[in-house]
């Protein structure tokens, strides 16, 4: 917390000290979760250091990404739950070791009244989500699905800069909504073609960048 103030000068000061006053930091595990679908939500994440994977799941278990969140971001969507005090709608699970710092989500009106650079900060956060939504959308009605596979490892390394990715084959399919079987024929094909290196639950696809 220590750089919490200089990462967030653009806000108000005294919003700045009720935060350090009463948010709580969290640190997670990768692949740990922080949110599920379902859950009644007390407290909203703001991302201090990582990057956090939002996503759905359907009543099979596969599993749409939506999108992603990096250092000082928060999740719109947690938000909107928020404050129509309902439960989530979405999954929010660590891509890797993360450090947030979690809000009361009673706050969150009495904050955008109080502090207009809060209130900008918000919408600024939903028009980005949105246009992420948007995209996400994009992909899934008009790209086929050896580009999305590609399109993922593109958004996940501009995001967090990472070239490589940890996890099974199966973790890839959920997250992109198919088979495992299509998932590993459209790597090897990559392989084949010198895009990515593959081994035991880890791919490096720096031949993409």
């Amino acid at each position: 917390m220590e750089n919490f103030t200089k990462r967030y000068s653009f806000l108000e000061p005294e919003l700045q000290q009720e935060i350090l006053d009463i948010g709580v930091v969290k640190n997670v595990e990768a692949n740990e979760t922080i949110i599920r679908e379902g859950q009644f939500i007390s407290t909203f994440p703001i991302v201090l250091h990582g990057l956090i994977r939002i996503s759905r799941t359907n009543d099979d278990g596969n599993e749409l990404l939506l999108y992603y969140l990096q250092e000082n971001e928060v999740c719109a969507m947690s938000l909107t739950c928020c404050m129509a005090q309902q439960t989530s709608n979405i999954n929010a699970v660590a891509e890797e070791e993360s450090e947030l710092i979690l809000l009361p989500v009673e706050l969150l009106d009495k904050w955008t009244s109080k502090y207009p650079l809060w209130k900008q900060f918000v919408m600024q956060s939903f028009q980005l989500r949105f246009r992420e939504l948007i995209d996400t959308l994009d992909a899934v009605a008009f790209l086929k699905l050896d580009e999305r596979l590609v399109k993922y490892f593109i958004d996940r390394h501009r995001k967090s800069g990472a070239n490589t990715f940890s996890g099974t084959h199966q973790d890839l399919a959920l997250q992109l909504n198919s088979s495992r079987e299509v998932i590993s024929r459209l790597l090897k094909k990559l392989e084949k073609d010198g895009k990515i290196e593959l081994s035991r639950n880890f791919i490096d696809f720096s031949g993409l960048l």
